[in-house]
C-alpha cells in the first residue's frame, strides 16, 4: 500500500447499497452526410481486451452499445451482429450486466432522421431484433438523452436534421419518447420484466431578474422528456400547447397519457455544464460567449458569482427526486480536464449522491462514464480537431492504459471508499478564480480545501521548470512546496532524508539540475553530480517512503543519427558530457527505483520566462536584428506549460519508467523561428537559414501515448498566453 493512502484527511464515502456502474462514450451522431462514431475513435470497436478491463475494475452493471446505426447502417432489414456478438458473449462470461443503449445521440441510421414519423416504428423494430438475439439483457436505454438530442438537433442545429427551432425540437424529442415506449412494449414481450433505465441530462438555468422569465422557460424545459413519458404532458400542462403547435395533434399526446412508460430508474446525468447563467451584461463576459443576435450571453452557472452556492449534483438529484418520486441512477460522471480535478469530480457526484440518498432518495448508482475517454466533445463533436479528454483509462497508447481514475473506481466498486492526496484541494469550479467577473462590493467565498492539506515536493526552485511546474500546481489547487538548493541539495543523502523526513510529501517531482549545455564538459563533475547523482539519491529515498517520483531527462541522450524521431525504446547513443549525465541519471533512477518516472522532454519554450529560444527570437525581431539558426539540426518543441500539466497527471496515475513528453510535430530551428515569427506577425526576412548544427535530428515521439497537444497548438497558445514582452531586455527593462 503507498504511504499516502494511509495519510488520510479527505474520503469518498458511500454505503454499501450504492453501486458504482460504468459506462463507454458510444454516440454516433450524424453532422451532415458523415457519422461520427466515438466507440471507433476512441478504439474501443478494435480492442477485445476493453471489457476484461473493466471487469478487473469490479464494476458488475456497465451501459453498452448495441446502437441502431452500427447494427443495421444500410438498409432496416439487414443486421451485423457479430461484434456485439462477441462482446456481449463476454460480458456474460465477465458476470456484467450490460443497460443496452439502442440510439445515442443518434438520429438513426442515414434511412431514418428523428423527424421520421415512421422512426419510433423502425426503432421499436430494432428493439425487438435485440431482445430476441439478447433474451439475457433485462435492461435498456433506448434513446439516450432524448431532450439533450432535440435540443441539439432540432434547436441549435449541431447534429442532423440541423433544425433550429421549437416546432422541430418537440417534434423530434416526441419521437424519440415514442420510440422509447414502443421500444419497451417489443422488447417487454419477450423479457417480460425488462427495465427502463430513461437517461438525461439534468441541469438548471439562473439569471438575474431581469431574464427570469427566460429562465423559468428553460427550467420548465428540462422535465419535457421525463414528463412525456410518465404521461404528465396532458391538456393542464405548462408545454401542452407548444406540442399542439408544434404540428403534433391531441391524439398523438393521449398516447402516453393513456400509456405512460414510467422509467423503472430515472438516469441522471450531469456536468459542470449542465447548469447555466443568463446574463445581460454582455460586455463583461469573453467575446466567445456574445453571440450574435442574442440579447444576453448564456455561460456556465458555476462561472457566474451570481449564481455561487446555487449549483452542483446534490440539488438537482434532490429536485428530481422530488418530481419523481422514482429510483434514480447517476448515470454519467465525467469531467474532462486535469487528472486531479476528475477525481475531485467524481468524489463530488458519489458524495453528492450518497447524501441524498441519506436524506431518504432511492439512489442506486453513481456510473463512471467515459470509460475510456471522448474525442471532440469539446465542440459537441462539430469540429473534427482530434481533441481526446482520457477517462478511467488513457487511450493513446499502444493499450488502453488504466489512470487514477481506475484505482478510484476499483476502490469504490469494492469499498465504497476512496481516497487521494489531490482530493484535499479545490475543483476549479469551486475556487475563486472561475468566476468571470466579481462585483467590487462583494468579497469572493474562500476556497474550499481542507486546513491540512497534503503537499507534494518540486526542487528546482530557482530555475524555469521547477517554478513553471509550480505555478501549475497552484492553477490546479494542488498542494505543494517548491525547494531551492538552500532547503534541500538533492545530491546529499543526509540533506534529502532531513528535508523529505520533516515535510512528509505524498510525492516528489525533481525539476533541479545542471542546464548550462555548451559549458557541460568544462564542469563535468558539477554537471553529474546535479544530474545523475542528484536525481539518484531523490530516487532512492522516494523508493524507500514508497512514493510517487518524477524527474526529467533530455533528447540529447541520443545522437541524432538515426534519422527519425526517437521512442522510449531507442538505446541511448549521447555525444556530449550533458547528454552523457542524463543518460546515467536514467540508467541510476531505473536501477534504485522502477516505479520511478523519466520524463524525457526537449526545446523548452513557455510564456512565463525570457530564457527560451522562441523570446530570444521574438525579441531579436522586435529590436530589427538578424538571427542565425540551424536548417538541418531538427527538435520537437516542448511547451512548458503542456510539459507540467501532462506530468503532474501521470504523477497522479503512478506511470513508471521512461515516458517522451513533447508537443506533437518535428521541426528544424530555422523553421521554428519562422513559425513563431509569423504567429506574432513579424517579418521573418531577418531569420537567417544556416548549416552544419552537428547532430542531425534529436527529436523525440513515443510508443506508450502522445498526450502532449501539436506544436502548431503551442505556438499559437504561447503568443495569446506569453507574459513577457518581448522588448524587455535580460534585466526586464523596455529595451530603448
Amino acid at each position: 500500500m503507498n504511504s499516502y493512502r494511509s495519510q488520510s484527511s479527505s474520503r469518498l464515502t458511500a454505503t454499501p447499497a450504492l453501486e458504482l456502474w460504468g459506462g463507454i462514450e458510444c454516440t454516433i451522431a450524424r453532422i451532415g452526410d458523415r457519422f461520427r462514431d466515438q466507440s471507433a475513435e476512441t478504439g474501443h470497436k478494435d480492442r477485445e481486451g476493453d471489457l476484461d478491463a473493466i471487469a478487473a475494475l469490479g464494476i458488475k452493471t456497465l451501459r453498452f452499445p448495441i446502437l441502431w446505426e452500427s447494427v443495421s447502417p444500410e438498409r432496416p432489414d439487414e443486421s451485423d451482429w457479430r461484434w456485439h456478438d462477441a462482446r456481449l458473449q463476454r460480458l456474460r462470461e465477465l458476470g456484467i450486466a450490460p443497460i443496452a443503449g439502442l440510439v445515442h445521440h443518434g438520429s438513426g441510421p442515414k434511412y431514418t432522421n428523428l423527424l421520421d414519423r415512421d422512426f419510433p416504428v423502425m426503432l421499436a423494430r430494432h428493439a425487438e431484433r435485440v431482445a430476441r438475439r439478447y433474451p439475457w439483457i433485462s435492461m435498456y436505454t433506448p434513446v439516450n438523452e432524448p431532450l439533450t438530442t432535440a435540443r441539439f438537433s432540432g434547436l441549435y442545429g449541431h447534429w442532423y436534421p440541423h433544425g433550429r427551432d421549437v416546432p422541430t425540437m418537440l417534434r423530434a424529442l416526441y419521437n424519440e419518447c415514442l420510440g422509447v415506449a414502443l421500444s419497451m412494449q417489443a422488447i417487454r414481450r419477450i423479457v417480460p420484466d425488462a427495465r427502463l433505465v430513461q437517461t438525461e441530462d439534468m441541469g438548471k438555468t439562473f439569471s438575474l431578474p431581469d431574464l427570469q422569465g427566460q429562465a423559468d422557460y428553460e427550467n420548465e424545459r428540462r422535465w419535457l422528456c421525463f414528463d412525456l413519458l410518465c404521461g404528465r404532458i396532458d391538456p393542464a400542462h405548462t408545454w401542452y400547447e407548444e406540442f399542439l403547435r408544434a404540428g403534433l395533434t391531441a391524439r398523438d399526446m393521449a398516447f402516453f397519457i393513456d400509456t405512460p412508460c414510467v422509467p423503472d430508474v430515472i438516469g441522471i446525468n450531469h456536468y459542470v455544464t449542465s447548469e447555466r447563467f443568463l446574463d445581460r451584461r454582455k460586455r463583461d463576459y469573453p467575446a466567445a460567449f456574445r453571440a450574435e443576435g442574442v440579447p444576453y450571453v448564456d455561460v456556465h452557472a458555476t462561472r457566474a458569482y451570481d449564481a455561487d452556492g446555487l449549483t452542483g449534483p446534490a440539488a438537482r438529484l434532490r429536485e428530481v427526486w422530488e418530481r419523481y418520486r422514482l429510483p434514480i441512477a447517476v448515470t454519467e460522471a465525467h469531467l474532462g480536464g486535469s487528472r486531479d480535478d476528475q477525481l475531485r469530480w467524481l468524489q463530488e457526484m458519489w458524495q453528492a449522491a450518497h447524501t441524498v440518498r441519506n436524506e431518504g432518495a432511492d439512489i442506486r448508482a453513481v456510473t463512471v462514464w467515459s470509460l475510456f475517454g471522448c474525442v471532440d466533445w469539446n465542440s459537441l463533436l462539430t469540429q473534427d480537431h482530434g481533441f481526446y479528454e482520457s477517462g478511467v483509462f488513457d487511450v493513446r497508447g499502444k493499450a488502453a492504459r488504466p489512470t487514477a481514475l481506475a484505482d478510484a473506481a476499483a476502490s469504490l466498486a469494492a469499498t465504497g471508499h476512496f481516497d487521494h492526496p489531490v482530493l484535499d484541494g479545490a475543483g476549479w469550479w469551486q475556487r475563486n478564480d472561475r468566476f468571470f467577473f466579481t462585483p467590487s462590493k462583494v468579497t469572493a467565498a474562500p476556497n474550499i480545501m481542507k486546513s491540512t492539506q497534503r503537499k507534494l515536493i518540486i526542487t528546482g526552485g530557482t530555475g524555469t521548470l521547477g517554478r513553471a511546474i509550480s505555478r501549475v500546481c497552484d492553477h490546479r489547487s494542488l498542494a505543494h512546496e517548491l525547494l531551492r538548493r538552500t532547503d534541500m541539495d538533492i545530491a546529499d543523502e543526509a540533506s534529502v532524508e532531513r528535508a523529505l523526513g520533516s515535510r512528509r510529501p505524498w510525492a516528489v517531482i525533481n525539476a533541479a539540475g545542471y542546464v548550462r549545455v555548451a559549458d557541460a564538459a568544462r564542469e563535468s563533475e558539477r554537471c553529474f553530480r546535479e544530474n545523475a547523482a542528484g536525481a539518484e539519491v531523490l530516487a532512492r529515498a522516494c523508493a524507500k517512503l514508497g512514493i510517487p517520483y518524477v524527474t526529467f531527462s533530455s533528447d540529447l541522450v541520443f545522437d541524432g543519427s538515426l534519422g527519425r524521431a526517437y521512442v522510449e525504446s531507442d538505446q541511448v547513443s549521447p555525444l556530449c558530457v550533458y547528454g552523457s549525465s542524463k543518460a546515467e541519471a536514467e540508467r541510476r533512477v531505473m536501477q534504485v527505483f522502477s516505479d520511478a518516472l523519466v520524463v524525457r522532454t526537449s526545446a523548452f519554450f513557455g510564456p512565463w520566462d525570457r530564457y527560451n529560444f522562441v523570446h530570444m527570437v521574438l525579441r531579436e525581431l522586435a529590436a530589427g536584428r538578424t538571427i542565425e539558426a540551424h536548417g538541418d539540426v531538427h527538435v520537437s518543441p516542448t511547451y512548458v506549460p503542456d510539459l507540467a500539466h501532462a506530468a503532474l497527471d501521470l504523477l497522479i496515475d503512478r506511470v513508471n519508467g521512461i515516458w517522451h513528453l513533447t508537443n506533437q510535430g518535428v521541426t528544424s530551428w530555422h523553421e521554428f523561428a519562422e513559425r513563431v515569427a509569423r504567429e506574432a506577425g513579424m517579418d521573418t526576412s531577418a531569420i537567417v537559414r544556416t548549416h552544419g548544427g552537428g547532430r542531425g535530428m534529436t527529436a523525440l515521439t513515443s510508443e506508450r501515448g502522445l498526450i502532449l497537444p501539436s506544436f502548431t497548438s503551442a505556438v499559437e497558445r504561447y503568443v495569446r498566453e506569453n507574459t513577457v514582452a518581448w522588448n524587455d531586455d535580460a534585466s526586464g527593462r523596455a529595451a530603448a
